[in-house]
């Protein structure tokens, strides 16, 4: 089969990062706890879903798509796993610490700042994906460096733009397809 016969697989890459930063963010903002929603959103769709987009994104010869759904898949899958960790006697002792979580998101905010360098040549709606949630990484370490609660109100706001910016660059994508023509603009 000729990769130009794929669909694209981004839209569905940028749903799952963007409707699960979006409900992990408004809990982030302080709007309702950390709960099974969250987590199940953050396994199926945030991780499970953009790991196969980038899986996808690889058969078609996309090594930008491939690395950003297929790490993004994985942090959300790593997330998951280390706010669990700490629930789980027999891994009680294995929970990171606050000085590890810091390194965790900061790592990340380094590799995205990185990738959004890859943005430049696209369209805006995923330059300020890859911007806001370079940012959304930074506020989340120095959250937990700091532990200051109004940091993390802060990221949660950040964070909930980050996700709506992408959950609105995969409708665009996906609208704009299916219409033939530009419904929502990208830029």
């Amino acid at each position: 089969m000729s990769n130009h016969n794929l669909a694209n697989p981004a839209p569905v890459g940028l749903l799952g990062f963007g409707m699960t930063t979006i409900l992990l963010n408004l809990h982030n903002a302080g709007l309702y706890s950390l709960d099974a929603m969250i987590l199940g959103m953050g396994v199926f769709f945030g991780g499970l879903a953009q790991f196969i987009a980038g899986i996808m994104e690889f058969k078609k010869g996309n090594t930008f798509g491939q690395a950003a759904f297929m790490s993004y898949g994985a942090f959300w899958l790593l997330l998951v796993f280390l706010l669990i960790i700490p629930k789980v006697p027999a891994w009680a002792a294995f929970a990171p610490s606050e000085a590890a979580m810091v390194s965790f998101f900061a790592i990340w905010g380094i590799f995205t700042f990185f990738m959004w360098f890859g943005t430049w040549n696209g369209n805006r709606a995923t330059q300020v994906v890859f911007l806001t949630l370079a940012i959304l990484f930074f506020l989340l370490a120095l959250r937990d460096y700091t532990g200051s609660n109004a940091i993390g109100t802060i990221a949660g706001l950040e964070g909930i733009f980050c996700g709506a910016s992408a959950l609105y660059t995969a409708l665009g994508e996906i609208l704009n397809e299916k219409m033939g023509k530009t419904f929502l603009p990208l830029g």
